[in-house]
C-alpha cells in the first residue's frame, strides 16, 4: 500500500547522474571494442614477427632504451592525468590544468619519440613495405599512436572548455571519459613493450 500521506519526502532520479551512468557504460563498452581491435593487431604480429623475408628482425632494429624511455612518457603522463582528475573533484582549476597540461606534454613527447622512431627505420630502408613482419609492427605501434594523438587532440579541447566553462556536469563527465581512454592507452603500450621490444631481444 502507498503512503500518500502529505508529510511524505518524494525523490526522483537525478537525469545527471543517469546520463553520466549511461555514458560511462557507453564508453566502457567502446574501451572492450578498442581492446578487441589491439587483441587482433597483437596476434597478426605475433605470427608474422618471424617473417622478415630476409631482412632485419626485431632483434636487429628495436632499441630497449628508445622503448623505455617512451614507456616511462606514457606512464607518468598517466600518473599526472590521475592527478588532474583527483583536482576536478576538488574544483581545483588551477592544478587541474596544471597536471592536464603536464599530461598533454608527456603524451606529445611520447609520439615524437615514435614518430622518430618510425623515421629511423623508413630511412634506413625498412618500411612498412619491406617485410610481413615490419608491416605488422607499424600497423600495431602506429594504430596505437594514432589513439594517443587523437587523445592529445581531445585533452587539448577538454583543457579550453575548462578555461572557459569550468567544472560542470558535462566537462567532468568528458575529463572521466577521457582519463578512463588514457590508461588504457598506457595498459596496452606496457603489452607493446613487453610483447613487441622486451621478446624482440631476445
Amino acid at each position: 500500500m502507498v503512503d500518500s500521506s502529505p508529510n511524505q519526502e518524494l525523490t526522483y532520479p537525478d537525469p545527471h547522474q543517469d546520463a553520466f551512468s549511461r555514458t560511462i557504460l557507453g564508453f566502457w563498452i567502446y574501451l572492450m571494442t578498442d581492446a578487441i581491435l589491439f587483441a587482433t593487431l597483437f596476434a597478426t604480429y605475433g605470427v608474422l614477427h618471424t617473417s622478415t623475408f630476409g631482412g632485419p628482425g626485431p632483434n636487429d632494429l628495436f632499441s630497449i632504451p628508445l622503448s623505455f624511455a617512451e614507456t616511462m612518457l606514457l606512464l607518468f603522463s598517466s600518473f599526472t592525468s590521475g592527478l588532474g582528475m583527483l583536482a576536478s573533484t576538488k574544483r581545483n582549476k588551477g592544478h587541474a590544468l596544471f597536471w592536464m597540461g603536464l599530461s598533454f606534454l608527456l603524451g606529445l613527447s611520447f609520439v615524437t619519440l615514435e614518430l622518430t622512431e618510425f623515421t629511423g627505420f623508413v630511412n634506413e630502408g625498412h618500411s612498412w613495405q619491406t617485410s610481413a613482419f615490419l608491416s605488422s609492427f607499424f600497423t600495431l605501434v602506429g594504430t596505437h599512436g594514432l589513439h594517443v594523438s587523437f587523445g592529445l587532440l581531445w585533452l587539448a579541447v577538454m583543457f579550453i572548455q575548462i578555461i572557459k566553462l569550468g567544472f560542470t556536469v558535462d566537462t567532468f563527465r568528458r575529463l572521466v571519459c577521457f582519463n578512463m581512454f588514457w590508461h588504457f592507452l598506457d595498459l596496452i603500450w606496457i603489452f607493446i613493450f613487453t610483447f613487441v621490444y622486451l621478446m624482440g631481444k631476445i
